[in-house]
């Protein structure tokens, strides 16, 4: 195995001297940077639009429902004009809207006939806005009417909070639940991604190698399993390096790009920061912030970033043997095409167990045996860990994974080392299978 550092090497020079993959390095990056400022920018300038709206209310009630007017919505209480002129006014001056208030003997009668006059189709958070003003005023008037106090009828709420606890006494609670359940999901993106992303490099390093002929040279002085664990080395090592520059490219051209093109992250953030201001003055919402923080410190944050390392680790070389098998079997990528989703659909059925089962019940039966097979366990057992996974199960699941990492690369070479001399035909599974009796 003393060639596999040199095969090592090669890869990952080879790799990060490209032409297209150092474009792709710097240029991706600033993409994302520009459009996600750009999003950013275009979403501040729309809540920075200032609309007017008209009001013309039968009922009476508009000046207490409207009195509120926010920042970038106005709402104008007209008197002394009827509805037909009202409308007219709206038109020729172009003014956002009219909201019509039509008379009515009961309070659900008004409620019914509240009308919204706009030239395009209003916004849905406007509309949502509105409805709520006007249900909440005629709701506590109908309460009033009904002899009900209010007051009493708000102090009469129950909330109920159910505290969770172990029989171990480890307490628990919904928002630690969510923040685990949220752990797992992106831990297991990430692993989709990447595999997704640096397999199909492998893949089509591999098909281009063995297209140019060059692949003959090589394997005369290198063992097939050697040539194809480098290059999965050395082309992870290769992703690694250019996630790792996309950071912090991003980094730095977000602080740049932001000076030059004049926005101010600050004022994006503002009404986020207000709103949170807002938040933060209920006690309540005081006591649930605390409760976050708690549940982010009881996180098992030791366990869970060397396990999702390991996991990362032998998750991606598991797929990288296959992808390089598959490469190795054909002349060009649309013939791959047939071979891809036997390797998807594994990952697809991860994410779906992940997700949805191991959210209702993490140590279910169906959660623990997917946490088990090494082609669902990256992500299954990822998202188990966070509810309290014992370590001798995690410890089986990562040996089981690096286990049929190696038998999967025996099985792969086997492929490799027929596929890469074979031209001009396209392989069945049957001849695959062949292929491993040599």
């Amino acid at each position: 195995m003393n060639h596999l550092p040199i095969i090592i090497q090669r890869e990952y020079l080879n790799k990060v001297k490209n032409k297209s993959f150092i474009i792709m390095t710097f240029v991706t990056p600033l993409i994302m940077v520009g459009v996600g400022l750009l999003i950013a920018y275009l979403t501040n300038l729309n809540k920075n639009k200032e609309r007017v709206i008209d009001v013309i209310d039968e009922s009476g009630y508009a000046s207490t429902i409207f009195s509120d007017n926010k920042s970038t919505t106005t709402y104008n209480i007209l008197t002394d004009i009827n509805y037909d002129a009202a409308l007219k006014n709206v038109k020729e001056k172009e003014i956002y809207g009219l909201l019509y208030i039509k008379k009515s003997d009961s309070l659900k009668g008004i409620a019914k006939n509240v009308t919204f006059y706009t030239k395009d189709t209003p916004s849905i958070t406007l509309i949502s806005d509105i409805e709520s003003k006007i249900a909440k005023k005629l709701t506590d008037l109908n309460y009033k009417n009904k002899g009900f106090d209010i007051d009493k009828i708000k102090d009469a709420k129950v909330r109920v909070n159910i505290n969770q606890e172990s029989y171990s006494g480890e307490k628990t609670s919904k928002i630690g639940g969510g923040l685990k359940l949220g752990f797992g999901l992106v831990a297991g993106y990430i692993l989709f991604m990447f595999i997704i992303i640096y397999g199909n490099m492998i893949m089509r390093s591999v098909i281009e190698e063995k297209t140019n002929r060059i692949i003959e040279i090589i394997i005369s002085s290198v063992k097939p399993i050697q040539l194809m664990l480098g290059k999965i080395m050395g082309t992870s090592l290769a992703g690694i390096t250019q996630v790792a520059i996309w950071v912090i490219v991003m980094a730095v051209a977000s602080v740049i790009m932001a000076s030059v093109f004049g926005v101010n992250m600050a004022e994006l953030e503002t009404p986020q920061q207000e709103a949170f201001k807002e938040i933060m003055k209920n006690g309540d919402m005081q006591e649930k912030v605390s409760v976050w923080m708690a549940e982010i410190f009881n996180l098992p944050l030791t366990n869970l970033v060397i396990m999702f390392i390991l996991f990362f680790i032998g998750g991606f070389l598991l797929y990288s043997s296959l992808y390089a098998a598959i490469g190795a079997a054909v002349d060009n990528e649309t013939d791959t095409q047939q071979f891809m989703m036997p390797i998807i659909l594994p990952l697809m059925l991860a994410v779906y167990v992940g997700g949805f089962t191991v959210l209702d019940e993490p140590h279910g039966t169906v959660a623990q045996i997917f946490s088990y097979i090494p082609f669902t366990s990256p992500v299954v057992m990822l998202m188990r860990i966070p509810f309290g996974v014992p370590i001798w199960q995690q410890l089986i699941s990562v040996v089981m994974l690096f286990g049929t990492f190696i038998g999967t690369v025996w099985f792969a070479s086997k492929i490799y080392r027929v596929g890469i001399l074979m031209y001009g035909k396209k392989p069945s599974y049957k001849e695959l299978y062949k292929w491993l009796k040599y």
